[in-house]
């Protein structure tokens, strides 16, 4: 995955989202606004993208999408049921209709035995309605785990809006 592939995938998620007059959101996590930057790296971008939240701790992920206290204590962070809340939690304060939320462990600390490094997990939306969550496995450095996040992201939206 390079920044190029990056860019063209965006650029066909936009004409898509433009076309079906949507608005996306994200959530970020150990992406670090990655996907908003690839995203407004692009011109027009106004037209289709709201906002984006990166709420890397715990305290930011409560705070600012709700994501409930037990839910991070019970699974952690980087699980199912908390991307599922950071999403709808986020599309709850967004106007956008079409929502991604990311949370992971990029390394090279971090990881466990049930969590290792590269574990991220994902969650697609739409307002009240959670569409679509997946666990990822990436390989690779720090660097390479954000960058195959950012665009399995951009890639799920696009996956939303085609079939969802």
């Amino acid at each position: 995955m390079t920044d190029e592939t990056l860019q063209t995938l965006v650029r066909a998620l936009g004409e898509q989202l433009v076309a079906q007059k949507l608005l996306l959101a994200t959530a970020e996590s150990c992406t670090g606004g990655w996907v908003s930057k690839v995203i407004t790296d692009i011109d027009g971008s106004s037209r289709w993208f709201d906002c984006a939240l990166v709420t890397y701790s715990n305290q930011s992920k409560q705070d600012l999408l709700g994501v409930s206290k037990t839910t991070l204590e019970k699974f952690g962070a980087v699980s199912q049921p908390v991307v599922k809340e950071m999403v709808l939690g986020l599309l709850d304060r967004c106007n956008a209709h079409i929502g991604v939320s990311i949370s992971g462990i990029a390394g090279p600390g971090g990881g466990t035995e049930q969590k290792p490094v590269g574990t991220v997990w994902m969650a697609w939306a739409k307002p009240g309605q959670v569409i679509e969550s997946m666990r990822f496995q990436f390989k690779g450095d720090r660097e390479q785990v954000r960058l195959q996040a950012v665009a399995e992201a951009l890639k799920g939206v696009r996956r939303l809006i085609t079939y969802g």
